[in-house]
This record gives structure tokens, sequence and C-alpha cells, in this order.
């Protein structure tokens, strides 16, 4: 055999043995995948609840010593709305109604019952939100709650109707999410109002009395959280 064709033979095992090893080394090196990138949760977050809303018993008709008024507690459904403005602030709004009973108390017990009223208090509070502690989120707020009065009615045959006033009042609140997952929790809450709204009593004989009630209600609730 020729020179020529033994170099011939020689590039050619040569290049099969360099294709072979690149093929050896391309099975056994490992292919490198990108971490999966999750998606930024949205800002907005609805929460679904069940309210516990207790007035403190306080106020009096004007013009009658150690008059005092007492108040039935209510328990609710709520749907509240919030906005994340930054991870850690964010702004919440509640929206529900609540029925409750008003009665005369101190000088004013013998009247029982004096009527009945439903409150419609959507209230508005700017959150702080602690993200430190892992799927236990715990968040303060403050804010301003406004109070419309309807369906009011008298329920003692001594009063021919009742009057109370649409009021504005200050809310705090605490309370935190437990986290499921990204977009599951559940909720435990408590907001302070101070409500004092003034009424007015129309008597059968049309006479009226006006006062002022010291409602400040404790609003205790629980339920679920999810962020979009």
């Amino acid at each position: 055999m020729s020179k020529l064709g033994l170099g011939i033979i020689f590039a050619a095992g040569l290049s099969a043995l360099v294709a072979g090893s690149a093929t050896a080394a391309d099975l056994s090196t490992p292919v490198y995948k990108a971490p999966a990138v999750e998606e930024p949760l949205s800002p907005w977050q609805i929460r679904v609840r069940a309210l516990y809303v207790l007035p403190e018993n306080g106020g009096s008709v004007t013009g009658v010593p150690f008059s005092n008024l007492t108040y039935s507690s209510a328990v609710v459904p709520e749907l509240d709305i919030t906005y994340y403005f930054t991870k850690n602030i964010a702004a919440e709004l509640i929206l529900g109604v609540t029925p409750h009973n008003i009665y005369g108390a101190g000088t004013l017990t013998g009247l029982g019952q004096v009527g009945k009223v439903w409150l419609l208090p959507p209230t508005l509070t700017l959150q702080y939100h602690f993200t430190d502690f892992g799927p236990f989120k715990p968040y303060i707020g403050a804010g301003v709650n406004y109070t419309a009065f309807f369906s009011q009615e008298a329920t003692n045959p001594a009063f021919s109707s009742l009057k109370v006033n649409d009021s504005w009042g200050v809310a705090l609140q605490a309370g935190f999410d437990w986290m499921i997952d990204r977009h599951w929790g559940i909720n435990v809450d408590v907001k302070k109002i101070f409500l004092q709204p003034d009424f007015m009593l129309q008597t059968v004989g049309g006479t009226y009395l006006q006062g002022g009630a010291d409602l400040n209600p404790w609003i205790f609730g629980t339920g679920v959280t999810y962020r979009f």
C-alpha cells in the first residue's frame, strides 16, 4: 500500500476517534436549565369574613339625668378589598351591614327596647404589612369610617319615630393572614371604631327627644384570604 493510502486511512481513523470523543462528552455533560421565575403577585386581594360586631354600651338623652343606652351585638358576613401599593403598604375597604337593637338603661331602663336600626359602615384603612415571618403575615392599620343608618324604627309604643344621624368615625386595626400558598390564606382581624352618632326620638305626643349614642364598636373577624 502506498504512503498516500496509509495517510488517508490514518486521517479517517483520527477523525472518527475525535468525533466519538466529542459525542461522548456531549452525552455526559449535564444540560443547564434556567430556574423557573414566579410571576409577581397582583396588587389586589379580597377576603370573605364572618364578623362579630360588639358595640359598647353608652349614650344619653339630653335633659334626662342618668339616662343611658345599650345595644345588641351582631354576627354578619363581610367582604373586604385590599390594594397593595408596595409589598408592605396597602389600603383596605370593608363592606357589610349590621342590625342592632337599642335599649334604654339607667333612668330609661323601664322603656325596654327603644328601637332598632341597620348600619352600613364602610371603613377604609391604610395598613402596614410585615413580611419577614414566612407564611405568617401580620399587619396594623388606621383609617376612617363613615356609618350610614337605615331601616330605622321606634319599637316602644311611647315613640312614633327614631332617627339616627349618619356619622364619621376613626378606625384602628390589627390582624394577620396565615398563607397556605401564594394565593390562599386564613385571616384573623380586629378593629375598633370610634363612633358616636346623634339621634332623635319623637314621642306619640309630638315631642322630640335628642341625644347621643356611644356605639364605639369592636369588630372581630375571621375568614378566607385570596391574593390574585
